[in-house]
């Protein structure tokens, strides 16, 4: 997978979820979404993942580890 292509990074369709692939609608990230700086790169959460994963967030452990 390329740079540009990255899931969770903003690209030609817009801004991606990191965990499942699901765009978000109108091509910016909604309230709901969550977002996550890791390795120097930002990484979007749609709300679904976001609230599956959010004792992991708040905890901030590292997306690998979930």
């Amino acid at each position: 997978m390329d740079e540009e292509n990255q899931p969770g990074q903003p690209g030609p369709e817009g801004v991606v979820c990191a965990h499942c692939g699901t765009a978000a609608h109108g091509g910016t990230a909604p309230p709901t979404w969550s977002c996550s700086v890791e390795n120097g790169g930002r990484h979007y959460l749609c709300e679904d993942c976001a609230r599956i994963h959010i004792r992991a967030i708040e905890s901030r452990l590292d997306s690998a580890w979930w």
